[in-house]
């Protein structure tokens, strides 16, 4: 072969080359996923359904083509953590990582871990050592270069709770899992329920959340974001709205599919009936859909930055007026408190009475501010609210009249079909009694706006009734306190901070939403209203000098006379006491005559009388008197 012929194949393998790489298929991507189910637990009671729910996502991501799907079931800490090494190495070249996890999962000081099987959390403090922290995931499956997504389905009753050790009074131990903020761009966080409230496990063998997941995540081409509302609608309406999914985090505008899209669509006579195609409205309304439910400053402003104008844009900004409203309500309510502050300080020091007046004015503006933020928050919640209601209520109108023209399309050439009585379906759902699962969830948001501090039972008791009216107390409510309903969940649920203020036991005070320990300054002490009083100086008590006059027994202890010693004694004023001696010499009344000489009986039949004057002066003061 000569030179020429040698350059023309050289060219044509080039050609291929490119070609192959052009045509390579979309799925070429490299997907890896590790799924993690703990039921068998050691020191506490096993769970049903977490390796079960494992093991039908484990089927789902091998049937939906992930290069990769690393299934454990009941693994203690040490085993946990090398799995999540291995998978490190796994997800450094991979284009998507996923991680699932069924178990318990526990909530302290607002960071989250993942229960291990032979975990005994006897401290609060064990959770540092014998659990792993969700951070330690994203550390896991940071290495991925398009989609990095963790799935939780761990948010069940904790339960340690009841013999766990608290070491520090302020450490909160929250219930469910604990709302979080991704950092590392890509990155989704799904629960299976909303931060602050418990999943169910379901009456089958698997947990409703599993059951959508396996549903609608393998679809081919399917948004993760639209496959993620799909599961929150599927939960909502299996637990009768008791149980929200909930996903956090964001990623780009562009399409990201758990399973790639075929590369040749199915022929027409086989292919299920499809969407219809997107229009500027309908995306628009799915980025806001998704920025609402991310649910933070963030995901609205990044929203009207791609659609600054129309019908959506301007929710947004009612959105973007709720969440300022909050900020400046937060920043009123903590000036409110140092105002306060200052002006107690300034009266317990007892400083000027100028001074102590402009505090107690300054504190009587700060709380007067602090109620005008309070009255503008919930005058931009209650708009946002009732905007979000008739944007659900249009759009439910929407959704039914898009899905009922292909049905009327399809059965225009058939005879007409009498209606369905649509009126009775819609009572009957209207009608069902909220039961107990209503009152656990209204439970659990008083307690998350700081308003209940008694057990989530679903017993709508005393207690839970005096904490929904502080609640209306506070927050400005109306609500009926008598019954726990649907209605009543919506309203808490519109308050994203604490409502109630914040109570703390003795020794300790509300500093935002921790209790901290009073340390009263030297010279003062903590008093019975929970407060510093300084101490007060004892005062000096005025003595009466003491008086050199002996007292009577000394008196009487110097004088009485002491025959044993044979001298003669001074005359005491006080009456000696008779004695066996002198009853013997013949004295018939037991008592002595003492004149400055001598001392004698008193002669029988006579007794002595004080008549004044005595002692040493020679003046006798008793006389004997005869009858």
């Amino acid at each position: 072969m000569n030179g020429s012929g040698l350059l023309k194949l050289k060219r044509l393998l080039l050609a291929v080359a490119a070609f192959l790489i052009v045509c390579q298929p979309a799925f070429a991507e490299k997907r890896v996923a590790l799924v993690l189910g703990n039921s068998a637990y050691r020191n506490s009671a096993p769970l049903t359904n977490p390796v079960n729910d494992a093991s039908v996502m484990a089927v789902t991501l091998k049937n939906a083509g992930f290069d990769v799907v690393d299934f454990r079931k009941d693994l203690p800490a040490v085993e946990t953590r090398r799995a999540l090494r291995e998978f490190a190495d796994l997800a450094r070249d991979a284009d998507i990582a996923l991680v699932y996890y069924a178990g318990h999962g526990i909530e302290v000081d607002g960071a989250n871990y993942l229960i291990p099987v032979d975990a005994k959390l006897e401290r609060d403090t064990d959770v540092y050592d014998e659990a792993f922290s969700l951070d330690r995931i994203l550390v896991a499956i940071e290495p991925a270069r398009k989609l990095r997504l963790v799935i939780l389905d761990a948010c069940r009753d904790n339960p340690f709770a009841k013999t766990m050790k608290r070491t520090l009074a302020t450490r909160g131990i929250g219930q469910g899992l604990a709302k979080v903020e991704p950092t590392n761009p890509n990155v989704l966080i799904a629960y299976s329920a909303k931060a602050g409230s418990t999943a169910a496990d379901g009456d089958g063998k698997n947990s409703p959340f599993t059951i959508a997941l396996s549903k609608f995540l393998p679809t081919p081409g399917l948004d993760v974001r639209r496959a993620f509302g799909y599961v929150r609608d599927e939960v909502l309406k299996t637990t009768n709205n008791r149980q929200e999914p909930f996903v956090y985090g964001s990623l780009g505008g562009e399409d990201v599919p758990l399973v790639p899209a075929p590369q040749k669509p199915a022929p027409a006579a086989a292919a299920a009936p499809t969407a219809p195609a997107p229009t500027p409205q309908s995306e628009a309304r799915r980025d806001y859909e998704l920025a609402l439910q991310i649910g933070n400053r963030n995901a609205i402003n990044a929203f009207l930055a791609q659609y600054p104008s129309g019908y959506y844009a301007n929710l947004a900004r009612l959105q973007l007026e709720k969440f300022t409203a909050e900020d400046a309500r937060v920043v009123a309510t903590e000036k409110a408190r140092l105002a306060e502050q200052e002006r107690a300080r300034l009266a317990a020091e007892g400083a000027q009475k100028a001074q102590q007046a402009k505090a107690e004015a300054d504190a009587k503006a700060a709380e007067a501010a602090r109620l005008a933020a309070e009255r503008a928050k919930q005058i931009a919640q209650d708009q946002a609210a009732a905007a979000e209601q008739k944007r659900q209520a249009d759009a439910a109108v929407a959704d039914r009249a898009a899905s009922d023209k292909p049905a009327a399309d399809q059965t225009a050439t058939q005879p007409a079909a009498p209606p369905p009585d649509k009126t009775t379906a819609v009572a009957a759902l209207a009608t069902g009694s909220p039961g107990v699962d209503v009152v656990k969830s209204v439970q659990t948001e008083l307690r998350r706006v700081g308003c209940l501090t008694g057990a989530v039972d679903g017993d709508w008791n005393a207690a839970s009734q005096r904490s929904l009216s502080l609640f209306n107390r506070y927050a400005g409510t109306k609500l009926e306190i008598k019954t726990a309903s649907v209605d009543t969940l919506d309203a808490i649920k519109l308050k994203q901070a604490r409502v109630c203020p914040l109570v703390c036991e003795r020794g300790y005070k509300a500093d935002g939403d921790r209790c901290t320990r009073i340390v009263c300054a030297e010279g003062s002490f903590l008093n019975d209203d929970n407060e510093c009083e300084k101490r007060r100086e004892r005062k000096p008590v005025a003595k009466r000098d003491s008086d050199e006059r002996p007292s009577r027994r000394e008196r009487e202890r110097a004088y009485r006379p002491e025959r044993e010693q044979g001298e003669p004694q001074v005359p005491s004023a006080a009456i000696p006491r008779p004695r066996k001696r002198a009853r013997a010499e013949g004295g018939g009344s037991g008592q002595i005559m003492c004149d400055a000489y001598l001392c004698r009986p008193v002669r029988h039949g006579c007794h002595l009388e004080y008549r004044g004057g005595g002692g040493p002066g020679g003046n006798v003061g008793n006389v004997e008197v005869c009858n």
